[in-house]
């Protein structure tokens, strides 16, 4: 596989941004994407399989979010599978398999069956995730992901309990990443009424930021960006995930809309707006950010990420 040619279009644009900024998608194997990321057409197997090594020759495409391991662990092999395909500059953002992260085990539909009783668990955080990211991907491991699914009720009314729990979790995190200060620790959450001082107490105490989850079931960007004054100095984590016009649970809406994800078909410049100036005063102040974009938010996540990396750049 080789990159779109004009794909290099964006090289003069890419030479303007800062360094420290990395913009990235949700995973590498659409087929819309012939002539903006692959140079021609080629069927899911295939990106599956090859495909990022096309993707990370973009001059705008400097990270990649793997979603593939929420899903499942992933062994170090597979992670050094991946860090094989791209080259040195490259960063990688990974997220921590549902198991730790999930407070309820669910069925194939999604559903949960019944308490989760790895949820937030040190060891399996470390076993399953952190070890075999860290050892598979090495220096090219950027940042991991703590995201929390949506909890029942019974947590949310006892955030005390909670946030220890998290807290826990995360010093054993911080402690498993010696001589790896650049990997950052990044925590999203799915329900609003976490956002409080106490996550952000907890997330300080332990070294880890809060990473904005820009979706239907949690406030606007601007509601949330309070959590990083708060956090400041620090990072950017943000993952632009669905268009708030399709709800909280409208992603088939968005991938039938957005099909065959080759064009901006569902375009928010109000999101857009605000987190270029977010990336700007973080990224000239010297601080890292890491922002991925899913196609289920405009329609085309690399055509998003063009207009974005425009805006910040201005």
């Amino acid at each position: 596989m080789r990159p779109a040619p004009a794909g290099q279009a964006w090289n003069e644009l890419a030479q303007k941004l800062p360094a420290q900024l990395r913009f990235g998608v949700s995973t590498w194997s659409y087929p819309g994407w012939e002539n903006l990321v692959w140079d021609g057409e080629y069927d899911s197997s295939t990106l599956s399989k090859h495909g990022l090594e096309a993707y990370h020759r973009h001059p705008l495409l400097r990270t990649v979010c793997v979603d593939r391991s929420f899903w499942r662990p992933l062994t170090t092999s597979q992670y050094a599978a991946y860090a094989g395909q791209v080259d040195d500059g490259f960063r990688f953002v990974v997220k921590c398999p549902a198991s730790v992260t999930d407070a309820q085990l669910r069925g194939d539909e999604g559903k949960a069956r019944e308490p989760n009783p790895g949820f937030l668990d040190p060891n399996l955080a470390i076993e399953h995730f952190v070890q075999p990211a860290l050892e598979g991907l090495g220096a090219k491991l950027g940042v991991l992901v703590f995201q929390l699914s949506p909890l029942p009720w019974g947590l949310l009314s006892h955030p005390a309990s909670l946030l220890n729990k998290l807290g826990h979790m995360l010093a054993a995190v911080r402690q498993a990443l010696p001589g790896h200060a650049s990997v950052i620790v990044a925590v999203e959450v799915r329900d609003p009424e976490l956002l409080s001082q106490a996550l952000v107490d907890t997330l300080k105490a332990h070294g880890a930021t809060f990473c904005l989850g820009l979706h239907g079931k949690m406030p606007p960007i601007e509601a949330q960006l309070p959590m990083l004054r708060a956090l400041w100095p620090g990072p950017l984590v943000c993952r632009w995930n669905l268009n708030r016009l399709f709800g909280a649970y409208g992603y088939a809406d968005a991938q039938k809309k957005h099909y065959p994800f080759n064009a901006l078909r569902s375009e928010d410049p109000h999101t857009c707006t605000v987190l270029a100036r977010t990336i700007r005063g973080i990224t000239g102040a010297g601080q890292p950010a890491y922002v991925t974009i899913s196609n289920d938010a405009e329609g085309c996540a690399p055509l998003s990420i063009q207009k974005l990396a425009q805006a910040s750049a201005a």
